[in-house]
């Protein structure tokens, strides 16, 4: 993500332009940039699956645990909004579209 937001412009105008530069002109860009897309999906994935085991588990009996670990699902896709929705002004009502669907989900 450090190195996506060395190039990465946030600009409504320019913000479109700064992605195709990282794909097209920054050295292993497009590898950094889908790496970081798939890597955030599988971190997601992967909690998911987490949750997934402590239902098996009935870990949702541990009350002050199973509430520690909503709150930080809870804050890690608060993270992912503010950093995924807020800079893409083009794709701010998809992503917002998206991510509440999840939290209403949830």
């Amino acid at each position: 993500g450090l190195f996506l937001a060395m190039h990465y412009t946030s600009d409504i105008a320019t913000a479109f332009s700064s992605v195709a530069h990282i794909c097209r002109d920054v050295n292993f860009g497009w590898l950094i940039r889908n790496m970081h897309a798939n890597g955030a999906s599988f971190f997601f994935i992967c909690i998911y699956l987490h949750i997934g085991r402590g239902l098996y588990y009935g870990s949702y009996l541990y009350k002050e645990t199973w509430n520690i670990g909503v709150i930080l699902l809870l804050l890690v896709m608060m993270t992912a909004f503010v950093g995924y929705v807020l800079p893409w002004g083009q794709m701010s009502f998809w992503g917002a579209t998206v991510i509440t669907n999840l939290l209403s989900a949830v």
